[in-house]
């Protein structure tokens, strides 16, 4: 019998006048279940899956278990926005997303008519946490001349108030083509995801003070003595991380991004600098290659990099197992709030599946909060 072990999680909301406070959460991070109980699971998932015309969708942050069987099913191991649109375009009925609820959310937003489970509806996000709905709307409210662009990290509320939505994967083309139609930014909430966009586009942009509580651990002076160690090594960086560890890399990218970057780059080493989930699928992909974790401490500490977010780490072979087995974690989303959830999802979904195909993308940003 699987057991849980509870971790406490502080993460930091911003205040009515700008100030952060620190507030906890809780993730059960389940035990790790033997190889015997491993291959049961798996079988029965796979069993399960196929009964109940479901598909898997996993994110590359969950345990590689869920990963590796996800594709081995037919489903998808993928970053937060192809999630979203293979869950929308998938035949199945039935959606068990592997990751965090917002990532569940946004899938039941696009797919209304499905089904949409997940193995644990309390693993959640330091980002969503820290953006409470209402807190933000006022934000809007105070600065009411700007486009407001949500990151995908953020609840279906904070989305229906978004004109845009964006993931670290298409948000510098989209604010870079709204700057280019004289629009000024309101950007939530990652505040680093934020500021590195800024510098790359010059865009006017206002942001919430939120972070990612993995990536805002990173540290630049340990990162610096590790590149020492390593003077071969390249350094691939996802841009929520802090400034001074994103000005030391040789290719900042989302989770896509640091993968095509470890895939196309002339290395045989390299200090990544995101969630250590990201391991399993850069070494199978990459056999030749050596991948190091970048520095979240220094040496004193007890774990020299910690870099795995604990509600990703709350799914597990069981968990799958139970929801599919009892349809229990259902995700819902109120019918009116997903239909104005919707639109800036669809919105970026237009923009980023034209930008592919090479087709104009001017026609589909609209004037909003131009001077």
């Amino acid at each position: 019998m699987q057991t849980a072990v509870p971790i406490r999680v502080d993460y930091e909301q911003p205040g009515a006048a700008g100030a952060c406070s620190t507030h906890q959460a809780w993730a059960r991070v389940p035990a790790e279940p033997t190889q015997a109980e491993r291959a049961a699971l798996k079988t029965r998932i796979r069993e399960l899956l196929k009964a109940r015309n479901a598909v898997m969708v996993s994110h590359y942050y969950v345990h590689p278990d869920l990963q590796d069987l996800a594709e081995e099913t037919g489903g998808l191991v993928s970053d937060s926005l192809e999630m979203a649109r293979f869950g929308r375009d998938h035949a199945a009925q039935t959606l068990v997303v592997s990751g965090v609820r917002f990532m569940g959310e946004t899938a039941k937003i696009l797919s209304p008519e499905k089904r949409v489970l997940m193995p644990d509806l309390d693993a959640t996000c330091s980002l969503d946490l820290g953006c409470p709905a209402a807190e933000f709307s006022a934000f809007c409210d105070a600065h009411p001349d700007r486009t407001v662009v949500v990151y995908a990290n953020t609840s279906a509320a904070v989305k229906a108030r978004a004109d845009w939505l964006v993931t670290s994967s298409c948000a510098l083309d989209i604010v870079r083509a709204l700057k280019e139609r004289g629009q000024k930014i309101l950007w939530a909430p990652d505040r680093h995801l934020g500021g590195y966009i800024q510098r790359e586009t010059g865009a006017d942009m206002v942001f919430w003070n939120g972070a990612c509580i993995v990536h805002d651990e990173f540290k630049a002076f340990e990162l610096q003595a590790l590149k020492a160690e390593h003077p071969g090594a390249r350094v691939l960086v996802h841009p929520e991380s802090p400034a001074d560890v994103v000005a030391l890399a040789d290719a900042v990218g989302s989770t896509s991004g640091i993968l095509k970057a470890a895939r196309e780059m002339d290395a045989k080493k390299f200090i990544v600098a995101t969630d250590n989930g990201m391991m399993h699928k850069l070494r199978t992909l990459n056999p030749g290659k050596v991948f190091i974790e970048a520095p979240t401490a220094g040496n004193s500490a007890t774990c020299k990099s910690c870099a795995h977010c604990p509600w990703m780490a709350m799914n597990g072979l069981a968990g799958l197992a139970q929801v599919l087995e009892t349809g229990a974690n259902e995700i819902s989303v109120d019918a009116a709030l997903g239909q104005r959830a919707r639109l800036p999802i669809d919105r970026m979904l237009a923009f980023t599946e034209a930008l592919k195909a090479g087709r104009p993308v001017a026609g589909l940003v609209p004037n909003i909060g131009a001077a």
